[in-house]
């Protein structure tokens, strides 16, 4: 179940990046993932909602990644981590090229579970890190985050550490 669950995921954001988001049919992602569409029908109901839980997947595992990168080598480390992240994932740049509108839609707080999903992660990467985690924090560092998906840097640099000034305070050394 689960390993149907994580193919019909990965063909979503193959054929995501490949056709774009509006392009993308229910059964281009049955044929991507090599199954029947009454499979992919009995996990997701429509196409947001294998979207949405392809962000939430993918916000997940970037978490994961940058709450091991904050606990080994600190906040800017993890920051850089997820800015690449999101800058290499292909599905989310086709669709900030495609629907600039819905990428903006999308960037906007709400009470989605991607939205939960990724506050609740950023709030692991800052307590592993050793940062202050109050609301105030989480949303700075989720503005930034937000920041990178709509405009991406070439290469994070000093903004992270006036990031991490910002939320931890300075820093000795």
């Amino acid at each position: 179940m689960q390993r149907a669950r994580s193919a019909v995921l990965e063909a979503a954001a193959h054929c995501v990046e490949r056709y774009g988001v509006r392009r993308t049919t229910m059964g281009d992602i049955a044929l991507k993932a090599e199954v029947a569409k009454a499979t992919l029908y009995n996990h997701f109901r429509t196409k947001d909602d294998v979207l949405a839980a392809l962000v939430e997947h993918r916000v997940a595992g970037l978490g994961r990644d940058a709450e091991a990168a904050a606990a080994a080598d600190g906040l800017a480390a993890a920051l850089r981590l997820a800015a690449d992240g999101l800058a290499a994932s292909g599905p989310l740049r086709r669709l900030v090229a495609d629907d600039p509108a819905l990428a903006t839609r999308l960037a906007v707080p709400s009470e989605s579970r991607g939205w939960r999903s990724a506050h609740e992660a950023v709030r692991a990467v800052l307590v592993a890190a050793g940062c202050p985690d109050d609301d105030a924090a989480v949303t700075l560092v989720l503005r930034w985050l937000v920041s990178q998906v709509l405009w991406p840097a070439t290469a994070p640099g000093p903004e992270v550490e006036r990031l991490v000034q910002a939320v931890a305070g300075p820093q000795p050394g």
